[in-house]
């Protein structure tokens, strides 16, 4: 800082040359004697050393000399008042700087150090320099501390020690010299006094470094201008931005102590620029862990590749995290899907291949694939122009031959689907706004453990979270909220998803979804599904409700607990399975649906709650756990809450085993079910064959394969109203349907019994 550069303040006394009428021998003030005609003061034109210079002859203890024109003080500001003496004759004196202050009111202000450090004059024709510095701060070399009180002040020096000697005095010099105190008084350094140029052109990468370097601690402060760096700096201390950077992608600004993301907006000046270069940081810097989005609106205008944002790298495996902000989906063509329509082959052999593409150039890696025999989401995990082959996230159910396929890419705000690996990655407390314009999330194709928690996806066009491949192992998505584009529409109409996953280990916990078609289709297994409330109601009168919940794994292992089920129903299915007849394997199994709440509202009598859907034959159901759950309709009446679609294929029933219905609640709904269950039977005719009707309460339609306990309810007796002791034999799986059990007695009898059945062969 230079007030007299930067604001134009004078400070230098006027030259003796101008006249000695502004000169006093008293303290300078207004009225004080001037040198003007003084007996022992003259200018003296052409001294060898000085040129122009004051001749002056010491008469008094302490001859002043002062300038009278008011020097201004200013806070910060240090000033240093030097003069340059030589004895001519006479005794020799003591010459020091000297001054005297004034307040607002003009009036002195006392008690302050007045003088500075005093110089003897040893010879004569020496030239002598004395100086002293004045200020407002108590700072090593600082002579005079004045304070902020004083606003002006008179200056020039004193001649003490013994009367009678003669000098000369070249003009007082008073100079700004704050820029000195910097390092000490300034808790900055300018890039500007490290040689950056600030043109936009000029590299400043080494000035930058060299200002980082002297900062120790303090902030280095990039003035106005806009500043190239042309290679990667590292600021180790906190940094300002007046100005602005423009930096090639691969070039890496890491700011260690200055690492969130409203300081690189500073530092760029665009907002997806500023987010682009602080992620590039944060996965090249081991000094920080995680990137705080300062609770700022990010507007993107397009997809952000995140991976391009961070070209020296296509893989990452340690921690890091993102966090509070909001992304704002400003409009813009740049979200539009695109899709492509090209033939391909696909053979079971090769069951998550299609080969012979055509322009597989142009299909872009993560596109959703659609076409006959194609499960719901299937993606293009990645591609290989020169063999025109497809990798695809999961296998297709039905589609061996040659077909043409459609391939439609959304787009996301975030998109890690451009590195090949992503692990340990976590995001919190971000929204998400998308606006009916974009998609929320798409993962890496590999990866373990992304995490999501207290995040709101609003408004999403297409997806919330998808998953190309298996950048979902282990995902965790925690107290998020997914707020549907389709909430106007009907049911059946809409085709957003909210979460899809391929991998195994998912946790979706405590999440809010609205009016998806699907919240979560997930093709992995060992997922837990516990605590959400997902609903996907419309007004439709006895509206189509569709799956909220799709797991596409037979062999399942997953636990879907506390959630509350609203207007929807989950679906179990095998359409990622190439070949998805049974053949020697788990079929249908492990699965364990406890202790949540199910409701319907206005919903066609004939929906569903849990549905199984096989896609190819043989398959049945050797595994599930149904237990602890309310199952409730209101605004009509549902027929039951089982079903197994049969669009593909049914199921074996006669190899049904291990599953457990019970200790559920059915509200206005027609049928119940159980497994096992327990039927009363009441016989008034006599007959020694009792047929038991077991058709409605067994779960899925199921045949009555075995009975646990035949107990007599009154007394059996003959038609002669005999006792009957002995206990009959069954008959199980009888009847059309195969779900009667007959009961064969020794002869005719009437009475009533509770038969304990299931439909299972556990």
């Amino acid at each position: 800082m230079n007030k007299a550069i930067t604001e134009g303040v004078v400070f230098m006394p006027t030259a003796f040359e101008f006249g000695l009428d502004v000169w006093s021998s008293g303290d300078g003030t207004p009225g004080s004697d001037t040198y003007q005609n003084a007996a022992n003061a003259a200018y003296v034109p052409a001294d060898a050393d000085f040129a122009g210079c004051l001749e002056l002859q010491k008469t008094a203890t302490t001859q002043k000399l002062r300038y009278m024109g008011q020097t201004p003080l200013f806070p910060g500001c240090y000033l240093r008042i030097s003069a340059k003496v030589k004895a001519i004759s006479g005794n020799l004196p003591s010459v020091r700087i000297a001054g005297w202050a004034g307040n607002g009111s003009e009036a002195h202000v006392t008690g302050l150090t007045e003088t500075g450090p005093s110089v003897a004059l040893s010879s004569y024709g020496q030239v002598v320099e004395v100086s002293a510095i004045v200020g407002s701060g108590n700072r090593g070399g600082v002579d005079m501390v004045w304070g902020d009180v004083p606003v002006f002040g008179h200056f020039g020096l004193d001649l003490t020690g013994a009367n009678g000697g003669v000098v000369r005095i070249d003009d007082i010099v008073i100079e700004d010299i704050t820029h000195v105190f910097h390092r000490k008084l300034m808790n900055w350094v300018d890039v500007r006094d490290y040689g950056a140029v600030g043109d936009g052109a000029t590299d400043d990468s080494a000035a930058f470094a060299a200002a980082d370097d002297a900062a120790q601690g303090r902030r280095v402060l990039v003035s106005a201008g806009s500043y190239y760096l042309g290679s990667s700096v590292t600021l180790s201390n906190p940094v300002q931005f007046e100005g602005t950077l423009v930096m090639p992608d691969s070039a890496i600004l890491s700011l260690t102590k200055s690492f969130d993301l409203p300081t690189y907006i500073d530092a760029f000046g665009d907002e997806m620029q500023a987010f682009r270069k602080a992620f590039q940081s944060l996965l090249n810097n081991s000094d920080h862990e995680s990137l705080d989005l300062g609770g700022r609106r990010i507007s993107v205008t397009g997809p952000i590749d995140m991976q391009a944002a961070v070209p020296n790298r296509s893989e990452f495996a340690q921690r890091r995290h993102i966090r509070n902000g909001q992304f704002y989906c400003e409009a813009s063509t740049d979200w539009d899907s695109e899709s492509f329509t090209s033939s391909a082959s696909y053979s079971a052999s090769s069951p998550y291949r299609l080969s012979n593409v055509a322009n597989v150039a142009n299909i872009p890696i993560g596109s959703l694939v659609t076409g006959n025999g194609v499960g719901r989401e299937v993606y293009v995990r990645d591609k290989n122009v020169a063999t025109q082959d497809i990798t695809l996230s999961a296998p297709l159910f039905d589609a061996v031959g040659t077909q043409n396929y459609t391939f439609t890419r959304f787009k996301y705000i975030l998109d890690f689907s451009g590195f090949a690996k992503l692990s340990k990655f976590s995001m919190s407390d971000i929204e998400f706004q998308c606006n009916g314009r974009a998609s929320g999330i798409v993962l890496a194709p590999a990866g373990l453990i992304f995490h999501l928690r207290d995040c709101f996806f609003t408004s999403p066009k297409d997806r919330g979270v998808s998953s190309i491949g298996e950048g979902c192992q282990g995902m965790l998505i925690d107290r998020c909220q997914f707020l549907s584009n389709e909430t106007g529409m009907r049911a059946q109409d809409r085709t957003s998803v909210a979460i899809s996953a391929n991998a195994n280990d998912v946790k979706l916990r405590n999440n809010r979804v609205t009016q998806f078609r699907h919240f979560a289709v997930l093709g992995g297994t060992s997922s837990i599904i516990t605590g959400n409330h997902w609903f996907q109601g419309d007004d439709e009168d006895e509206g189509v409700r569709t799956a909220g919940l799709v797991l596409t794994s037979t062999h399942n292992r997953a636990t879907i607990n506390g959630n509350y089920i609203d207007n929807c129903s989950i679906e179990w299915a095998n359409e990622h399975d190439h070949e998805p007849g049974f053949s020697n394997e788990y079929s249908f199994s492990a699965l364990s649906i406890t202790d949540n709440i199910f409701q319907s509202i206005g919903a066609a009598p004939w929906s569903r709650f849990i549905v199984v859907k096989p896609h190819g034959a043989g398959h049945f159901i050797s595994g599930l756990n149904v237990t602890g759950n309310i199952f409730r309709s209101i605004q009509g009446t549902l027929d039951r809450v089982d079903y197994i679609d049969t669009s593909y294929a049914d199921l074996d029933y006669s190899r049904m085993r291990n599953i457990t219905v019970q200790g559920n609640m059915f509200n206005a709904i027609s049928q119940d079910i159980s497994n096992p269950v327990v039927l009363q039977h009441a016989q008034n005719s006599a007959a020694s064959s009792w047929s038991v009707d077991c058709a409605g309460p067994l779960p899925f339609g199921g045949y009555a394969q075995n009975v646990q306990a035949v107990v007599s309810r009154s007394k059996i007796k003959n038609a002669n109203n005999v006792a009957v002791y002995d206990q009959p034999y069954l008959a199980v799986e009888q009847g059309a349907g195969r779900d009667h059990v007959t009961l064969n007695w020794s002869q005719a009898v009437t009475g009533d019994v509770a038969v304990t059945v299931r439909m299972d062969n556990a």
